[in-house]
């Protein structure tokens, strides 16, 4: 992955939990209403959207693809500090960066974001956001937290 394509995915993956967030969806309801070619879309315009606000684009996204509100809340209760969401952007542009065979980037994307593992991160009382990148790689490939 070339630094710009790293630069975009980064910004795509946070503007993904920035708007599961924003709507209390899982990551993988943001991604299935993107479809494929909505997750391609956004990596094209990300050279030009990150110069906007998180908001703006976020509120584009969610009327453009029917992204409707949801109950999987994990930030209100969470009694400690969450992580920021460029924070967990990052941590899946490493994720797909490392996961994704060339080519299939976008497609990675989708399944990383859609898999037990984005829940888990997600769950911001656990700490699984902070464990080690290939802990969480070699999670992701055998279906599981490893122990």
């Amino acid at each position: 992955m070339t630094d710009k394509e790293k630069n975009d995915y980064f910004y795509v993956c946070s503007l993904i939990e920035f708007t599961a967030r924003k709507t209390n969806n899982k990551r993988g309801i943001v991604v299935d209403a993107l479809g494929l070619d909505g997750v391609r879309k956004q990596l094209k315009d990300a050279e030009v959207n990150h110069c906007l606000s998180f908001e703006q684009v976020s509120d584009e996204l969610i009327g453009q693809y029917v992204v409707t509100d949801g109950n999987f809340d994990t930030v209100t209760n969470c009694k400690y500090r969450i992580p920021g969401f460029m924070d967990i952007g990052r941590l899946y542009m490493y994720l797909i960066q490392d996961l994704a065979k060339p080519g299939t980037e976008a497609e990675t994307l989708m399944v990383v974001f859609r898999s037990f593992l984005s829940d888990e991160i997600s769950n911001f009382s656990t700490g699984v956001y902070y464990e080690n990148l290939s802990y969480l790689e070699e999670s992701f490939k055998v279906g599981y937290l490893l122990e």
